[in-house]
């Protein structure tokens, strides 16, 4: 990824004057408020396309269920962060979405990374996807990682929005390598890893909206997007009926101190 200086001092994005508001090449207020469902804009501002029906479906489902999963922990930084600070909705819902990490919700961009090195890997070795998969996932086992967009803690017999995802995309008509790959690897990883895998809404995610013509380089957008909404709920719930300062006292019941004892000054 290049971040720095570029040729021009441009963007493609939006601009405005004293009349009127474009974005993407569309007049924002002639032609999109009120015209165009958010999902499709999303989708606009990001790609510069309008998407097609069949993608604003499968992004549509990936928001719907990623959106909310319970009191995770970027949930829970977000309540008791309002808690503290109950006028810093802002602060709360930032607090939430850095909370969003390789391993919780962000994991989908990991995943997604993933299934792109798997099918160049395929490619390079004449398109084989399960020889592919089986290098992927032998290369993870050995250096002890886990394999991403497989298996879950909580849905180990099988996560149902993943198998809610690839069914919405079989409904579509979308198909292609990531899909393959991600099937391919749900295929071998168990035999190699000794332990069942199945596949998870994070390998849903991006094998989906990657074969529908999201660009892998903004995968992380996704369920940050859809986070936002789940957060927005909390905080709002957080707001009246308070349980940020309980989650707070309940971890330091939990958590037991083995640090330095202090010294005795009774001697």
């Amino acid at each position: 990824m290049r971040i720095g200086k570029q040729d021009g001092a441009f963007t493609a994005i939006a601009g405005s004057d004293a009349e009127s508001i474009t974005v993407r090449g569309h007049d924002l207020c002639g032609d999109l408020i009120g015209k165009i469902d958010f999902s499709d804009y999303f989708w606009l501002l990001v790609t510069g396309e309008k998407p097609a029906p069949a993608q604003r479906r499968m992004m549509d489902a990936c928001l719907v269920a990623i959106a909310e999963h319970g009191l995770v922990p970027s949930v829970q930084a977000a309540r008791m962060t309002l808690a503290a600070g109950p006028e810093a909705w802002q602060g709360a819902m930032a607090a939430g979405i850095l909370g969003m990490g390789s391993v919780v919700a962000g994991s989908s961009d990991v995943a997604g990374q993933f299934l792109v090195s798997v099918v160049e890997k395929a490619d390079s070795m004449g398109g084989d996807l399960e020889k592919a998969a089986i290098e992927s996932v032998t290369a993870l086992k050995a250096a002890r990682k886990k394999v991403p967009g497989l298996g879950h803690p909580q849905h180990s017999a099988g996560d149902p929005r993943a198998d809610r995802l690839l069914e919405v995309a079989a409904e579509l008509d979308i198909k292609g390598r990531h899909i393959e790959a991600l099937h391919a690897l749900a295929k071998v990883a168990p035999g190699i890893v000794e332990r069942p895998l199945p596949i998870n809404v994070s390998g849903a995610i991006p094998a989906t909206i990657l074969d529908a013509g999201w660009p892998a380089d903004a995968m992380k957008a996704v369920p940050i997007l859809a986070r936002t909404a789940g957060l927005s709920a909390h905080l709002l719930e957080e707001s009246r009926r308070s349980i940020g300062f309980i989650m707070s006292h309940k971890a330091d019941l939990a958590i037991e101190y083995d640090g330095p004892k202090a010294a005795d000054k009774s001697s």
